[in-house]
């Protein structure tokens, strides 16, 4: 997120901007001081990020709706991990505040749009 640009740019698909969540949320921790603290945290939102774009893959290739609205949820799960993960770095105040108010925004929208395809399929 070079030019704090990145999510400007609108991407109507889900996988494609759970991809650049992930990828964005890896740009924002390489720029982290390193600490302890910040390690842990860069590692939680790596890992719940990625996660999230990889339940949602898996996701689409569901037979059922049931098997679909499992997925869809681990994703939304993951989503509201990397949610805390940033809530908590913005607490500390840690890395670039423009950066990470714009991931935060990214988020909820993203777990907006995951609660909805939950709701609508049931």
């Amino acid at each position: 997120m070079e030019n704090n640009s990145v999510f400007k740019e609108k991407i109507f698909n889900f996988e494609d901007r759970l991809v650049r969540f992930a990828g964005e949320c890896i740009f924002f921790t390489r720029k982290l001081d390193k600490s302890y603290e910040n390690e842990y945290y860069k590692n939680q939102l790596i890992r719940s990020s990625g996660s999230s774009s990889l339940n949602f893959g898996e996701a689409q290739g569901t037979i059922s709706d049931k098997d679909f609205i499992f997925k869809v949820g681990l994703a939304a799960k993951e989503l509201k991990e990397s949610r805390n993960s940033l809530k908590i770095l913005n607490y500390i105040k840690e890395g670039d505040e423009d950066i990470r108010l714009l991931l935060l925004k990214e988020v909820e929208e993203l777990i907006a749009i995951a609660s909805k395809m939950i709701i609508n399929k049931k």
